[in-house]
């Protein structure tokens, strides 16, 4: 495979995870979605380095791996509370603000 078969991969990767972003409405499959769109960013920046003949490009994709982790507790622990209180996993019945 050459280089831009993965940038083609990673464009449909992270397509599929916009879409599930935008079309679904379960706050589990969001964060999945969102997930998927990281990693297809990851796959463009190891194929850009893997271009270049550098090694900034993987450096930025570790830094995008430790925000999405980070971004998976944060969010659990967020969608999990909020399951709790509201016995929903909606991201349209899920107003905070009121009660």
């Amino acid at each position: 495979m050459n280089l831009n078969d993965y940038l083609i991969l990673s464009a449909v990767l992270f397509s599929i995870g916009l879409t599930g972003v935008l079309i679904r409405r379960n706050a589990l499959v969001v964060f999945m979605s969102i997930e998927l769109m990281l990693n297809a960013a990851n796959l463009m920046l190891v194929t850009a380095a893997k271009q270049h003949g550098d090694l900034s490009g993987q450096v930025a994709s570790f830094f995008v791996m430790v925000v999405a982790a980070a971004e998976v507790v944060v969010g659990l622990a967020i969608v999990i509370t909020i399951f709790r209180s509201r016995h929903t996993g909606s991201v349209d019945e899920s107003n905070l603000l009121s009660r």
